[in-house]
């Protein structure tokens, strides 16, 4: 018997649906992020400048709703890279040793794109043990 070397189509189906969701929610998330964000700016726009502890305050406020976004948009980007290698059926292979990577990971972590395997092992292992997290 020969060994798997990728995901049938109804298996890369079921990830796609999986992905999807993912996808549909990150999206809903960041445009929720911009609303907030053009809300604070638009709320504070004419008392800017009055209060420095309030300044500083709302410029703390919509710094964190932007590294939020940032994540939110690199996550996105993340999740389309993984439909697109389900559409050429390279899901689920992992990018360092080419064996398929376990259902679970996947399952667990959609974009992934390395096998528990190759993740321990990470750069510059000199095959000591060490773990890269």
């Amino acid at each position: 018997m020969s060994k798997k070397t990728r995901y049938s189509d109804a298996e890369l189906e079921e990830f796609k649906a999986i992905i999807e969701e993912k996808m549909a929610s990150a999206i809903e998330s960041a445009k929720s992020l911009e609303s907030q964000i053009q809300e604070l700016t638009e709320e504070t726009g004419a008392e800017f400048g009055i209060d420095f502890g309030d300044d500083s305050n709302i410029n703390d406020q919509r710094e964190m709703l932007m590294e939020m976004l940032i994540r939110q948009k690199k996550y996105i980007r993340e999740l389309e890279r993984a439909l697109l290698r389900i559409e050429n059926k390279t899901y689920g292979i992992c990018e360092v040793t080419g064996e398929l990577i376990d259902k679970r990971r996947l399952m667990a972590v959609p974009t992934t794109t390395k096998s528990m395997t190759a993740k321990n092992i990470g750069p510059g292992s000199s095959g000591s043990g060490t773990k890269k997290n």
